[in-house]
């Protein structure tokens, strides 16, 4: 595939060229699902002539369907664009099709899709990751140049690490949020998953910037990374060895490759510790939960989602959304319910939020001895379909990657090496605030050094 830098250099009958031998592979290879047209068997959505990317099935796209993969919202046709989705097409570029996600970006394996599940395309029998597994899915397939995702835990760097691409996750504020289906409002970024770094670069230059629209957008000067990219910068990269302990035995070697290849290419290795991920896990479901049941009780049948009648109102609240909403997405409707109700709003809620404020501290006390954190970004490489027995196991994968977004800082997933079987391991590098110039400057270097290839 192409990667999106050639892709800038074609001409228009090129670029004709391109989208129509990629809609016949995806056609071509409908047994994968990373687009809800593969699983939906319905044409694929090309409104705008341009560089075509991958869209995930939250982000608006005027006259495009949005069902955020849920019942609730089959039907529903976007009324307006995203404000990345006008950035993209202001730069030439086009959404090309709806990437297939877990439901309202509500779980870790894209199997909570109300359309059926992705597969990992490097093994179909493992998951692609979540909740932007249709997004990694197709670009690691070939299906896509790049594509956007959000990421609210992970969503963005988990599974592209489980598939063998490069995922980031902006700064807080630095992509507007308008026009992208709320999961956690406080959470949640939308991000590029590319081929390579240098993409992922390109296209976060793309989409970033302030928008008046967005009210936790940032209002600050934006300087292009792309250009100035730059892998031969020594850095200080900080090693949460606590967080290696967790990891699986593929991972720890995994891990030590990157190290390596770190030390090798000049940069300095520092090491540190954290509080326990426990703590990050526990701090993080109550804020995104109480924050979804919030932002999800809109969708009543009454000002949106597909109603289903009953005999009273309460009635036919209750048939709308039990009917509308997929178990995970209930099960996080009612914790989060749980711990915003009198009683329990100071013992859950204030505390997660206190905890969240010490998460963010220990990350400022690390970045006042390293530029960056090297970390995993999951305990284990893809595991297979049906290996989690409870919810609990599903949101432990999140254990590394959640901490990042409670903190509101920049992260980018890359592949470093293959486990026994082949799959990808993926690890992190976490910058500071608004300082992605660093992190895509330490990606690169990373990329280079290890030279990755799939196996």
């Amino acid at each position: 595939m192409v990667t999106l830098k050639e892709a800038l250099t074609l001409s228009d009958n090129e670029i004709v060229s391109l989208r129509e031998e990629l809609a016949k592979k995806i056609e071509e290879n409908k047994e994968l699902g990373a687009y809800v047209e593969q699983l939906t068997s319905t044409q694929l959505s090309t409104q705008t002539a341009g560089i075509p990317i991958a869209i995930k099935d939250n982000i608006n796209v005027k006259g495009d369907n949005l069902t955020c993969c849920s019942n609730i919202l089959k039907g529903y046709v976007a009324p307006y664009n995203a404000t990345v989705i006008d950035k993209l097409t202001q730069s030439g570029l086009a959404p090309f099709g709806r990437t297939n996600m877990d439901e309202f970006a509500m779980g870790s394996t894209t199997a909570t899709s109300c359309h059926g599940k992705t597969l990992n395309p490097i093994d179909n029998t493992k998951v692609p990751g979540g909740s932007s597994g249709g997004s990694a899915a197709a670009v690691a397939a070939g299906l896509a140049i790049a594509a956007l995702g959000t990421d609210t835990g992970g969503s963005i760097r988990q599974p592209a690490a489980y598939c063998g691409c490069v995922g980031m996750k902006p700064t807080y504020g630095r992509v507007s949020r308008y026009g992208i289906a709320a999961y956690s409002s406080s959470l949640d970024q939308c991000g590029p998953i590319t081929q390579n770094v240098e993409d992922a670069a390109i296209l976060y230059d793309i989409i970033s910037g302030h928008d008046p629209k967005d009210s936790t957008s940032a209002n600050i000067e934006y300087t292009p990374v792309s250009k100035n990219l730059n892998s031969d910068k020594k850095l200080t990269i900080a090693v949460i060895d606590n967080f290696i302990d967790e990891a699986s035995e593929d991972v720890k070697a995994g891990f030590e490759v990157a190290i390596k290849a770190l030390e090798d290419a000049g940069h300095t290795i520092v090491h540190k510790n954290m509080m326990d991920t426990n703590k990050h896990v526990s701090s993080y479901y109550v804020v995104a939960t109480a924050e979804a049941s919030a932002n999800l009780s809109r969708y009543d049948g009454i000002r949106y989602g597909n109603q289903i009648a009953g005999k009273n109102l309460n009635e036919t609240y209750l048939n709308t959304k039990t009917q509308g909403f997929g178990e995970e997405v209930q099960k996080r409707i009612m914790l989060g319910s749980f711990v915003l109700s009198s009683g329990y709003y100071d013992a859950y809620y204030i505390k997660a939020q206190k905890v969240r404020h010490l998460i963010k501290d220990d990350f400022e006390a690390i970045f006042a001895d390293a530029d960056l954190i090297l970390s995993p970004v999951a305990p284990t490489t893809a595991p297979k379909f049906g290996s989690f027995k409870s919810s609990l196991e599903m949101y432990l994968s999140d254990i590394y990657t959640i901490s990042v977004n409670l903190a509101g800082l920049p992260a980018i997933s890359l592949p470093v090496a293959n486990d026994k079987d082949g799959m990808p391991i993926g690890l992190q590098l976490i910058g500071k605030a608004y300082d992605e110039q660093t992190m895509f400057d330490g990606a690169m270097s990373l990329e280079k050094s290890v030279g990755y290839t799939k196996a």
